[in-house]
């Protein structure tokens, strides 16, 4: 299920203010349809995104560590 979450675009300023955490990670294109969830560290994983990645768009959930936010991933 995806994240009730509200989209943010994915820009250099939404890297920026990402928290020091783990989470689950929702990217998605600019019709808001997810194209891809993954877990991680969420300044890399946007870093990377937005460096490599087709995302125009992402959303987290915050997790208390590696294993939880692999955790949420599983229960997505």
């Amino acid at each position: 299920m995806a994240l009730r979450k509200c989209w943010r675009p994915l820009s250099r300023g939404t890297v920026g203010s990402a928290p020091d955490a783990y989470g689950l990670i929702e990217f998605g294109d600019g019709d808001g349809n997810v194209i891809e969830a993954t877990a991680g560290f969420l300044p890399d994983a946007l870093r990377e995104e937005l460096a490599y990645g087709e995302a125009e768009q992402v959303r987290w959930e915050r997790a208390q560590s590696k294993a939880h936010a692999e955790q949420l991933l599983e229960e997505r």
